[in-house]
C-alpha cells in the first residue's frame, strides 16, 4: 500500500515538475543544501524484513528506526560495524544510506557504502528497481547499490536496503595520551603501519584517544606496547564522538569536514581542529575572528590531495560539497537524468545546479 502512495506522489510531482523532499526522521535535514519541496514521509514504510545472523545480513524497509535495527543486532551480539551516527531518536535506515555517514570505526572497518549489499529503489517514473542482493557473493548491480550511499535522496526513494553486519568485538580498551597535533599525526600513521587492533582515534585540544578492539590477547598486547592512560568512560566517549556531542561541535561557527591523506601535516587554517580516522578526517571550526573563506579552505585542502565539505552552519551559497570537475559533474547529471528525468527528488540537495 505504501508503494502505491509513494508512486502516486512521485508521478504527480513529475507531471507538475514540482520538488519532492524525501524525509524519514528528519535528523539530518541540516546536512547538504537546504531541503525543499513537498515532503514524502517514509516513516510508515517500516519493519525488518529479514535478519539471518549466520549470514551477517539484515534487510529492512526505509522507514525502520535505526534504534530498532541496532537493538535487534545487539540481541545477537552483532552491530553495524561502521557506527553510523543517529543525530536523534527518529533516525531511519533510509536516512542512514542516503546520508552516507560513518562513525569512529570508519578507519578500521570501512565506510557505510562498503556494507550496502542491495537496495530496492523507486525512481522518478514510479518504477521499482532492484539492485544487488542479500549476500556478498551476489554482485549484480552492486555498484549501483553503493552509488546510492550518500546520494541524499537525489536519485530516488530507497524503499529497502540489505546491510552487512559484523559480530561485536570480544574485547575493547581505550587509551589516552597528551600529545601535540603534529606528534599525534605521526603516532597515528606509525601505528597504522603496525598490526595493532586500532578501531578508532580522536585527537582534540592536545589529547589523543585511541580505541583498541578485537581478541583479548591482541588488545592486551597492544595496550602494553602503546602505553597511555586507561579511559574509564570509553563507551561514553566514543558515543559522543559518533553523535558529535563533544564540546568541540557545540558552536555557532561554521564546521568544515576535511578529507585528506592521513600523512598530511597540520593544515595552516585558522580555527579549532579535531582529528579522526587515523588522520584522514579532520574537522575545522572556523575562527570567527579570521577572514578565511570557503575558497581558501578548499584551496588549502585541494593542495594536499583532499576535499572540503561545509558540514554544518555557515553560508551554503558557497556550496556545501567540493565543486566537481567538469567530467565528473557530467556523470552526476547523466545519473540524475537517468533515475529522475523530471528532476523532482531533493533537487539541489547536493549541488545547486542538479
Amino acid at each position: 500500500m505504501d508503494n502505491q502512495i509513494f508512486k502516486d506522489q512521485i508521478l504527480s510531482a513529475s507531471e507538475l515538475k514540482s520538488a519532492v523532499q524525501i524525509r524519514g526522521g528528519g535528523t539530518k535535514d541540516w546536512y547538504g543544501q537546504t531541503p525543499r519541496g513537498e515532503v514524502l514521509d517514509t516513516r510508515s514504510h517500516t519493519g525488518i524484513i529479514e535478519y539471518e545472523p549466520t549470514e551477517l545480513v539484515i534487510t529492512a524497509r526505509c522507514g525502520t528506526p535505526l534504534a530498532e535495527i541496532e537493538a535487534a543486532l545487539a540481541e545477537r551480539h552483532q552491530s553495524l560495524a561502521f557506527e553510523p551516527p543517529r543525530f536523534g531518536a527518529g533516525a531511519t535506515l533510509g536516512g542512514l544510506v542516503a546520508s552516507g555517514l560513518s562513525g569512529p570505526s570508519r578507519q578500521a572497518v570501512g565506510a557505510l557504502r562498503d556494507y550496502v549489499l542491495g537496495v530496492v529503489l523507486m525512481d522518478g517514473r514510479g518504477d521499482v528497481l532492484h539492485f544487488g542482493g542479500q549476500v556478498m557473493k551476489n554482485v549484480a548491480g552492486y555498484d549501483v547499490s553503493r552509488l546510492l550511499a550518500g546520494s541524499l535522496g537525489t536519485l530516488g526513494l530507497i524503499l529497502q536496503a540489505s546491510i552487512k553486519v559484523l559480530p561485536l568485538p570480544i574485547a575493547i580498551n581505550s587509551r589516552r595520551f597528551e600529545v601535540s597535533e603534529t606528534e599525534a599525526l605521526r603516532w597515528l600513521n606509525e601505528w597504522g603501519g603496525q598490526p595493532l587492533p586500532i578501531s578508532a582515534s580522536c585527537w582534540c585540544d592536545g589529547v589523543l584517544t585511541v580505541r583498541l578492539s578485537g581478541a583479548q590477547a591482541a588488545v592486551t598486547a597492544a595496550q602494553n606496547k602503546m602505553g597511555g592512560d586507561a579511559v574509564s568512560d570509553g563507551d561514553v566517549f566514543w558515543h559522543s564522538v559518533r553523535e558529535q556531542t563533544q564540546p568541540f561541535f557545540d558552536t555557532t561557527s561554521p564546521i568544515w569536514r576535511l578529507s585528506v591523506p592521513s600523512v598530511t601535516p597540520p593544515l595552516a587554517l585558522a580555527g579549532a581542529t579535531l582529528i579522526e580516522w587515523g588522520g584522514a578526517q579532520r574537522w575545522l571550526v572556523v575562527d570567527p575572528a579570521s577572514a578565511i573563506d570557503a575558497r581558501e579552505i578548499r584551496a588549502a585542502v585541494s593542495a594536499v590531495g583532499g576535499h572540503a565539505t561545509l558540514y554544518h552552519g555557515g553560508d551554503k551559497s558557497v556550496g556545501v560539497f567540493q565543486p566537481l570537475a567538469p567530467a565528473v559533474a557530467k556523470i552526476h547529471h547523466n545519473l540524475k537524468a537517468t533515475f529522475d528525468p523530471a528532476g523532482v527528488f531533493n533537487p539541489g540537495r547536493m549541488y545547486p545546479d542538479m
